[in-house]
This record gives C-alpha cells, sequence and structure tokens, in this order.
C-alpha cells in the first residue's frame, strides 16, 4: 500500500527523480539518437535550465526524462501525473475523470486527457506481450454486450442494423467485446463491430496460442474455431451447467465471466458514461490491472511502476483523441 504523502506525489524534483530511476536504471539514454554513454550526455545547470534537462554530445540535442513518452510536452507537474498513475493503477474498478479533477486539482478537461494518456501506457498486446495460453494450457472465451452502440452493426449478407429509439433489436443495439483469459494467467479484451463467427475467429488465432484448449458456453461462434485449437470443451449454461469435471481439468468459462463482472461494475459505477470510440482504451485498462492483480503478487506501488514503464515511444495528443471520437 503506497503513502499518499511520498514526496514522489508531492514535489516535482522527487517525481522526476523517480521517473529517471524508472527509465534509466544505469544512467540517461538519448532519445534523439539512442546514446546512452554517459561520458558523452551532460546534465545541464544554472538559471538558465531547470532541473532533469540533459544534453547528448554525439546529437547536440538537449531531452528530459519525459521526451519521447506519453507525458512529453506536458505543462501539467510530473508529480501530478505519478499520483493519476498511482490512483488508476490502485483502483480496481477504475477511477473517473471527475475523480481525478477533484483530487488533482486540475480542470475535467485536463483529468479526462490525462486519463487517456495514462491508459495509453497499459497498452498491451500480442506484439508487445505474445500471445494467451500455450501447450498444456486453458484458455476462456466468451462475449458480453454493454452499453448502446453508436456506430449500425453490420449483420450478415451486408444488412445494417441500426440503433432505434425503442432499443428492441437485442445484442445489435448493444457495444460487442470478446473475452479471453488465460486460467490462472492473463486476460485480453477486445471491442468488435459485430459478433459473427469470422470476426470472433480473428480475434481468437491473432490472441491465442493454438496449442492451448479452449473453453467456451455452447455458443456456435466458437464450434468451427474451436477445431483449430489444441482442444475445444463447451459448458450448456442453457441446461443449467456451469461446469463439469473431467479427467484432467474442470470445464467453465467463469473465469472470463468474472473479469467481465469487474469489467461492468467499473464501467457502470465508476465511469459511467464511455463514448464507443473510446472503449478500447478503457479495456486496455481493466486488462492491466487483472493482469497485475494481487493473487499473481503485485502491489499497488509495483503496478504503478509497471505502468511509468510503459509510457515510453507512446504519444497521444489531445487531436489524436479527439478523432477518435469523431470517427
Amino acid at each position: 500500500m503506497a503513502n499518499l504523502t511520498d514526496p514522489i506525489f508531492q514535489d516535482v524534483n522527487a517525481a522526476r527523480e523517480h521517473l529517471e530511476k524508472m527509465r534509466w536504471p544505469h544512467g540517461p539514454n538519448c532519445p534523439h539518437c539512442g546514446n546512452a554513454d554517459p561520458a558523452t550526455i551532460t546534465g545541464l545547470k544554472g538559471k538558465a535550465h531547470r532541473p532533469g534537462v540533459y544534453q547528448c554530445n554525439a546529437c547536440r540535442e538537449q531531452f528530459t526524462v519525459t521526451v519521447g513518452t506519453v507525458f512529453e510536452r506536458s505543462k501539467i507537474p510530473l508529480n501530478k501525473w505519478l499520483l493519476a498513475t498511482h490512483l488508476m493503477t490502485a483502483s480496481k474498478k477504475g477511477m473517473s475523470a471527475h475523480q481525478l479533477h477533484r483530487m488533482l486539482g486540475v480542470t475535467y478537461k485536463t483529468a479526462w486527457f490525462m486519463a487517456h494518456r495514462i491508459r495509453e501506457a497499459m497498452i498491451e498486446d500480442v506484439a508487445s506481450s505474445g500471445p494467451l495460453g500455450g501447450e498444456g494450457k486453458i484458455v476462456e472465451a466468451d462475449e458480453t454486450y454493454i452499453g448502446k452502440r453508436e456506430t449500425p452493426a453490420k449483420l450478415s449478407r451486408g444488412r445494417i442494423a441500426t440503433p432505434t429509439k425503442s432499443g428492441k433489436a437485442g445484442g445489435a443495439q448493444k457495444r460487442v467485446v470478446i473475452g479471453l483469459v488465460e486460467r490462472g494467467g492473463r486476460t485480453r479484451m477486445v471491442h468488435i463491430n459485430h459478433a459473427t463467427k469470422d470476426t470472433v475467429r480473428d480475434v481468437l488465432v491473432r490472441n491465442v496460442d493454438r496449442a492451448s484448449v479452449l473453453h467456451t458456453d455452447e455458443s456456435r461462434l466458437y464450434t468451427i474455431t474451436g477445431k483449430e485449437f489444441d482442444g475445444h470443451r463447451t459448458v450448456k449454461h442453457s441446461a443449467g451447467e456451469y461446469v463439469r469435471r473431467e479427467a484432467d481439468a474442470l470445464v467453465h468459462s467463469n473465469t472470463i465471466e468474472n473479469v467481465f463482472s469487474v469489467f461492468k461494475r467499473g464501467m457502470i459505477g465508476v465511469y459511467q458514461h464511455c463514448g464507443e470510440a473510446h472503449l478500447k482504451r478503457y479495456l486496455v485498462e481493466f486488462d492491466f490491472r487483472y493482469n497485475r492483480r494481487t493473487a499473481l503478487g503485485f502491489t499497488d506501488v509495483m503496478r504503478r511502476d509497471e505502468a511509468l514503464k510503459g509510457i515510453a515511444g507512446k504519444r497521444l495528443t489531445y487531436r489524436r483523441t479527439g478523432e477518435a471520437a469523431n470517427a
């Protein structure tokens, strides 16, 4: 449990020094040319330079620890960035922008943008962290529906289901989320426009090692794709079956249901309003915390520092965020 009176949350220089230790454990690295030779990197001092400014003598460029990160060019004090990161990673069901706005003493608009930049740092995908599952491992898959969609859903034979005032068109009027979880391990949730055999297959084969054993409910979305994996076992929820014991494993999809439960409680109880264009960022946030849960040995401090490690090489401008909302 972190002490919120820690100097890194109160003092800009303490926050900067902490971030430098996180990003540069062996000394400053130039983000412009990649130079890491301490003999050719100079810390600039004097009244003309604020603390934490370095110059690379190899490329003659100046830089700070925030250059090349989601914090770059921000006028928000670095200690507030660290506090916001800690609050978002330590809160199991999330931290609303309104709450950040009140606790950090910044405007709501600023807090909203800060939260999205921190979510950008939390992004994990197949390229950065590999597929779920593997030989001898079980991956559970399921789909859930949340909120009212803002974009038309593409149905079979090219038909389009448009939202109606009555909202009685069933799943066609809901946002679709496919959830995957490696039993005892990581999870990954993906927002798709419409749940079909093809779209669900695309999510599965991109994110799950085919040497895995797949566990799902009886939905026909997984019937054909399940044959591409090492095994496919189902439980029949419509018949009241939620878990079945077999010789080598318990067959169920309860783990992914638990992931969905925390996600929905956070979205309904904490965030309440989420544009469909931004849903993928919220999924990333819930995935990040679940993948570093207490059961896996993570503390709030460790989870925060893991998020801080992810700030490098990522940028998110306010314009990009707005373009996503209007796309």
